[in-house]
């Protein structure tokens, strides 16, 4: 089964993050990640690179993950 914490496993061994949150329940899975490789990066870019981190696992286990995706700057803004 997958749990939170793989997935943040998995997000954060692909992708240098600054912060990652992951919740769900084994199949949806919401994620708070901060990362300065989202620099200049559209929306669509940064969940492709969210989604190349956890290669084969979001197609073949991970059912739903919504994400925000947020520069370390937009990070801080936000708090």
């Amino acid at each position: 089964m997958v749990t939170p914490e793989s997935v943040k496993q998995g997000i954060g061994s692909g992708l240098a993050c600054e912060h990652l949150e992951v919740l769900g329940d084994g199949q949806h899975f919401e994620a708070v990640i901060v990362s300065a490789a989202f620099d200049g990066k559209s929306r669509v870019q940064r969940h492709q690179l969210v989604y190349a981190a956890l290669g084969d696992r979001m197609r073949q286990e991970i059912h739903a993950l919504s994400m925000r995706t947020l520069t370390p700057a937009e990070w801080e803004a936000g708090r």
